[in-house]
């Protein structure tokens, strides 16, 4: 298996057009050159590194797809967007090219054999590397499908490796086996037949029951919720699986019998699998994954040999963000045995408010799953994970989110007798002392191990998070001694990310390296070698925007008026001087969070030595327009002990902004007149109080928000309590309470099918009509065929052209 390291962030090309130009006649418009090129600029690609660590794929990042693409057919069943096309998730973006870079060279090779059109969905390396194995999404007309191809690295050559269709709506539809020798595959059945279809008139009405069994249960806000009959027999059509071998010749081994499988994994000794399959009755309160499943051991051709649970349906949890299922969950094999079951169950229901001395036990449970299960470990907080290593070593994590501690214990899983030793406590909020996380890599079954060293020691790879910014960092820990030792930080100028450790030792590391005025590219770093010479470029992607390299940053730090220290990157154009110039109209763009304690709020977030990067998503763009951005200011909210964030929640929130707004102010690089507000999704929220509470700000930019509390009523965010328990709080965060207040003109953008739970495209319609008919100035764009981020060419253009229309006429040219 592999993991795709994310792709550097997007240059930056040219085209024209003029903020105010083309009648509002409800087609897509477009924004300024400046802003248009931003948009069309190259992407970088994404990499995946080999399990050798000697070779990556590269694969190339599309431009935007057009809207066409964006608008294919979409079924909307049990939570799930399928495009009944290709039997396979609605995707939106897809890899256009693949080669292999040599990292030893540093040489690219290209692959012969690729398909037209390559539009690559998944991938991942065999455990022994001599394939590549990925997923292709090919239409021809009206029909398409998931096609499996196979490279073979030594000949640089791709070839199809079956004929028949993948099934990848709720996997990627293949997995290779532990000794590289083939690959499990979730195939869409043979014969399975047109869909199920529904007939117009209905048979009778949609009938829901709930019984008085005394138990509070959280029912989030879901979308696209299965309706009725036809819903669950056409979700049944589309998750249908037909579970099959393939060697690497292609010939091809059906499995069992088809049947709803959600997930399917081998175990790494390759002689059984656990399969999850969706069970009835289905929900319409709750989406696929509240459905009831069977979890269960079979053979390697699918015969059962070993019921491991019967999870019922779930509609819904106990109150609370600690509260769980109350039976078998997380149910996974152990990475460094053949055939070990691990799983957690909750000793105290899964409800967070019933007091025990364990909330968890850990069980595992060895082929051929005889006798009872051992017990592994007994937590007091939440299974958080577990990095597997070997017999006698193992790091076991556990949570609390009301209280933000984390503790994380070694265990040796071959003798669960012994007692754990704690290796960290803390806070997960606290991000200067965080010891970073335990390096894994693949093992030769491919599964992740935990990269033992001598006298067991482990590599730890952090973000660094200081007063002065995030320094990137690996350490080298004894487990037994508790020793640890710096290998690697990244200094200033640049910021130093490492991407992958390619030696056990720690020693030779693939990293990205940037500066304000150089882009991030692909370094191997050599700790064995003099300083001077550690350091050889892998990519040369050239700088994006050189008309706008000299973006001026400056990472900020300025005190609420209760005395806790805030964070913010202020971005000013090239060229641009507060002395000579005078202040400019500015766009700030923020996300609240919640924290327990003043001192993890008040933390230094980002880093001063990050590249410029202008992107079309945040405010950045708004640079090459002239204006001053004032990127991601700490908006904290701040409940401490017993208290709860959100009761403090208006009061801070203008506090933050106040902050804010007279720190650029005092800089002399924003006019106090001048300054806009926005956000996306909870920035949005945010937008909509601060424009209801204060008149700080000439103008809104609200993206995909939820305005109405009482929408969301089993909680949002870091809000645990349910509306009934704190109505005087949901009553007075939600800015649709508050619209008469809305003096300044807001603009609304939202896409049509927001999927996301809570941000109803209904939030911004009824936000637009209570503005509206109070006789406040606003402004509602629907995005069409678009969720909670948009994806289409089109409409992130004319997301652009609308903002800097609205920024324009209400901040810039404000009287």
């Amino acid at each position: 298996m592999s993991t795709l390291i994310p792709p550097l962030p997007p240059g930056i090309g040219l085209m024209a057009a003029s903020p105010n130009s083309g009648p509002q006649d409800g087609r897509y418009q477009l924004p300024a050159p400046a802003l248009q090129a931003i948009v069309d600029a190259p992407r970088a690609p994404g990499l995946s590194l080999s399990p050798h660590r000697d070779l990556v794929a590269m694969v190339q990042t599309p431009p935007l797809p057009g809207i066409e693409e964006v608008s294919q057919p979409e079924l909307k069943l049990a939570g799930l967007r399928i495009n009944p096309r290709t039997c396979a998730a609605s995707r939106y973006a897809y890899g256009a090219d693949l080669t292999l870079l040599d990292i030893a060279s540093g040489k690219e090779s290209r692959i012969r054999g690729l398909p037209r059109a390559l539009r690559v969905s998944d991938l991942s390396w065999a455990p022994d590397q001599r394939h590549l194995a990925f997923s292709h999404v090919a239409y021809k007309g009206e029909r398409g499908e998931v096609q499996l191809w196979l490279i073979d690295i030594a000949a640089r050559r791709a070839r199809r490796l079956v004929s028949q269709p993948l099934s990848a709506v709720l996997s990627r539809g293949f997995s290779w086996l532990p000794d590289s020798s083939g690959l499990l595959l979730q195939l869409r059945p043979a014969g399975m037949g047109k869909p199920p279809v529904i007939d117009p008139v209905p048979s009778g009405p949609v009938q829901l029951d709930s019984d008085a069994e005394g138990a509070v249960r959280q029912l989030r806000t879901y979308q696209d919720l299965l309706r009725s009959e036809d819903d669950a027999r056409l979700f049944e059509h589309y998750v249908t699986v037909q579970l099959a071998h393939t060697d690497l010749q292609g010939t091809l081994r059906l499995l069992g019998e088809p049947d709803l499988y959600s997930r399917v994994s081998v175990a790494p000794g390759g002689q059984y699998l656990l399969t999850h399959c969706i069970m009835r009755p289905y929900s319409y309160l709750v989406p696929v994954s509240g459905f009831g499943e069977r979890i269960e051991v079979r053979d390697m051709n699918a015969k059962l040999l070993h019921p491991v649970a019967m999870l019922p349906l779930e509609e819904g949890l106990p109150p609370g963000h600690d509260a769980v299922s109350a039976g078998v969950r997380h149910v996974s094999w152990r990475a460094d045995a053949p055939a070990s079951l691990v799983w957690a169950e909750a000793q105290d229901g899964g409800d967070p408010a019933r007091h025990v001395e364990h909330r968890d036990v850990l069980y595992l449970h060895a082929a051929p799953f005889h006798g009872a299960p051992q017990v592994l470990a007994r937590l007091a907080m939440r299974y958080g994970g577990i990095a597997w290593g070997r017999g006698d070593v193992a790091l076991l994590n556990e949570r609390w989110h009301k209280t933000r501690a984390v503790r994380q214990w070694m265990i040796a899983p071959d003798h669960p007798t012994l007692a754990p030793e704690l290796i960290y406590e803390g806070s997960y909020e606290d991000r200067y002392s965080s010891p970073g996380a335990p390096v894994t890599r693949a093992d030769a079954s491919g599964f992740p191990r935990l990269v033992i060293g001598p006298d067991t020691t482990i590599l730890l790879d952090g973000a660094g998070a200081t007063p002065e910014g995030d320094r990137p960092f690996i350490d080298r820990l004894s487990l037994t001694t508790r020793r640890k030792e710096r290998l690697f930080q990244s200094a200033a100028p640049y910021y130093e990310n490492v991407a992958a450790v390619l030696n056990e030792e720690g020693t030779l590391l693939l990293t990205t390296r940037e500066s304000p005025t150089e882009r991030p590219n692909y370094y191997v770093r050599d700790l064995r070698l003099p300083p001077e010479a550690q350091l050889r470029a892998l990519t040369s992607f050239p700088h994006p925007t050189p008309e706008l390299k000299d973006v001026q940053k400056e990472q900020i730090r300025y005190r609420r008026n209760d005395g806790v220290e805030l964070t913010a990157t202020l971005m000013l154009p090239p060229g641009y001087d507060a002395a000579r110039d005078g202040p400019l109209p500015m766009l700030m763009w923020a996300y609240p969070h919640e924290f327990k304690s003043a001192s993890a709020a008040s933390q230094t977030t980002g880093s001063p030595y990050h590249f410029n990067a202008v992107s079309y998503w945040g405010p950045t763009a708004f640079l090459a327009v002239g204006y001053a951005v004032l990127d991601n200011p700490s908006f904290p909210i701040i409940g401490s002990g017993d208290a709860e964030p959100n009761d403090s929640y208006l009061a801070q929130l203008v506090a933050d902004a106040e902050a804010a707004v007279d720190e650029v102010v005092r800089r002399g690089v924003a006019d106090r007149r001048r300054i806009a507000v926005g956000g996306h999704s909870y920035g949005a929220f945010m937008t909509g109080n601060l424009l209801a509470h204060t008149r700080l700000f000439r103008a809104g930019i609200a993206r995909s928000g939820a305005y109405n509390r009482t929408l969301t009523p089993f909680g949002f965010q870091s809000e645990e309590r349910p509306f009934w328990q704190a109505a005087h709080v949901y009553q007075a965060m939600s800015p649709f309470n508050h619209a008469d207040k809305i003096k300044d003109a807001m603009l609304l953008i939202h896409g049509e099918q927001d999927s996301n739970p809570g941000t109803f495209p209904m939030q911004s319609e009824r936000m637009f009509q209570a503005i509206k008919g109070l006789g406040g100035t606003a402004r509602l764009v629907m995005l069409p065929n678009e969720a909670h981020a948009y994806r289409a060419r089109e409409s992130i253009l004319h997301m652009l052209y609308e903002t800097h229309r609205w920024l324009d006429k209400y901040v810039k040219h404000a009287e």
